[in-house]
């Protein structure tokens, strides 16, 4: 799995789980589902992503590093 479809399964993970947990515990969860799409959409026009740096280290390889793999 590449870090580009590991970030969409976290990112919608995330969504999903707040959303569930601002439903049924607490709306404060809300925040966080906010944050997770802030996030998104400053990556989308900076490129800066924290979860990517952890991925790397972690090993993960990028859609054009493993297009060279293959």
């Amino acid at each position: 799995m590449t870090i580009e479809r590991t970030l969409f399964a976290l990112a919608g993970t995330m969504v999903m789980v707040t959303s569930l947990l601002a439903l049924f515990h607490n709306p404060n969860w809300s925040w966080l589902t906010l944050f997770v799409g802030f996030n998104c959409l400053q990556s989308s026009f900076t490129g800066f992503c924290p979860p990517k740096i952890l991925m790397k280290k972690f090993g993960l390889k990028t859609e054009a590093e493993q297009a060279l793999v293959d």
